[in-house]
C-alpha cells in the first residue's frame, strides 16, 4: 500500500466515524463501542477490496458479499453505505426512528446493501458460509467477509458453522473477529473467555491472522495474504471498543450509551453556521 492510499483509507475512516457518532447522536442512544471497533476493517473492505459493488445494482450476483454477523453495530455499515451512495445521507438522521430503513440492527428487507440480516448473534456466520459454499457451488468469483464480535464467539452456532466451513476449506471465506475483548456484560474473559482464539480456529482448519484491528495497511495485507492461503480464514483485528470516540474510550463499558447532542458535536466538530 503507497503512502496516498493509506493517507486516504485513515482519513475515510475518520470521517466514517464522525457520520456513525452523529448518527447515533441524533437518535440519542446506540452500541456506539463496537460500532467504533469495526469502522478501520469496514473502510478496508468497502474502499479498497470488495469487487462489484455497485449502488445502482445492490444484488449484482458477482459481487462481494459482507455480513455483519455483530448486527448491533449497523450504523458503521450504515454510515459505509450512505457514503458510497446506496441511500441519501439523509436516512441516517432516522435511525431507530418510526418508519426508519436503519433499524438498530441490519436488516436485509429494509436496507439497500445489506446483503444479511442480523439480529440473534451467532447467526451471520452461517449465512456467511452458505454464501460462500453457494458462490462455489455456482463457480462464481466471489469472496464473503463476515465479521463477528468476540462476545458473540461464545455462541455455539459460530463454531458449528467455523467447523463446516474448515473442513470445506471454503478459501473464499474471510472471517474477522472484532477483539476488543468486552461485551455487553463485561470482559469477555470474565464471563466466558474465548482465548486463545488463534489456537481453536486453527484446529478447525482455518488460516489464522492476527493484526492490529485499527491499522488500515495490516488489515488490507491481511486480506490480500487470505485470498491466496487456499483454506477458510479467519482475521482476528485486535480493537479498542470505542476507538475513535473518546467519550466511548474513556467510558467503564461504552458497549451501549447515551450520547448528547453536546457530545457528538464536540467530538466531530460539527456545529451548526
Amino acid at each position: 500500500m503507497d503512502a496516498s492510499e493509506k493517507k486516504f483509507l485513515t482519513a475515510k475512516a475518520r470521517q466514517l466515524r464522525d457520520d456513525a457518532i452523529e448518527t447515533i447522536g441524533t437518535f440519542g442512544v446506540g452500541h456506539i463501542g463496537g460500532v467504533m471497533s469495526v469502522m478501520d476493517a469496514l473502510t478496508v473492505i468497502y474502499y479498497q477490496k470488495a469487487n462489484n459493488l455497485d449502488p445502482k445494482n445492490p444484488k449484482n450476483p458477482l459481487r462481494d458479499r459482507v455480513v455483519l454477523s455483530k448486527g448491533h453495530a449497523g450504523p458503521a455499515l450504515y454510515a459505509v453505505l450512505a457514503d458510497k451512495g446506496y441511500f441519501p445521507r439523509e436516512w441516517l438522521k432516522t435511525l431507530n426512528k418510526n418508519g426508519t430503513n436503519l433499524p438498530s440492527h441490519c436488516d436485509m428487507n429494509k436496507t439497500p446493501g445489506i446483503d444479511m440480516t442480523a439480529g440473534s448473534l451467532g447467526q451471520g456466520l452461517s449465512a456467511a458460509v452458505g454464501m460462500a459454499l453457494g458462490a462455489k457451488l455456482d463457480k462464481l468469483p466471489v469472496t464473503v467477509y463476515c465479521i463477528i464480535g468476540d462476545g458473540e464467539a461464545q455462541e455455539g452456532q459460530i463454531w458449528e458453522a467455523s467447523m463446516f466451513a474448515g473442513s470445506h476449506k471454503l478459501d473464499n471465506l474471510i472471517v474477522m473477529l472484532d477483539y476488543n475483548k468486552m461485551q455487553l456484560d463485561g470482559a469477555v474473559k470474565d464471563i466466558n473467555d474465548i482465548a486463545p482464539v488463534e489456537d481453536k480456529w486453527r484446529s478447525f482448519g482455518f488460516y489464522v491472522q492476527s493484526i492490529d484491528g485499527h491499522d488500515v495497511e495490516a488489515i488490507s495485507d491481511a486480506i490480500d495474504s487470505a485470498k491466496a492461503s487456499g483454506r477458510a480464514n479467519m482475521i482476528i483485528l485486535n480493537t479498542v471498543k470505542g476507538r475513535g470516540a473518546s467519550f466511548a474510550e474513556a467510558a467503564a463499558n461504552c458497549h451501549s450509551m447515551t450520547i448528547t447532542e453536546e457530545m457528538w458535536r464536540k467530538e466531530t466538530g460539527r456545529y451548526e453556521a
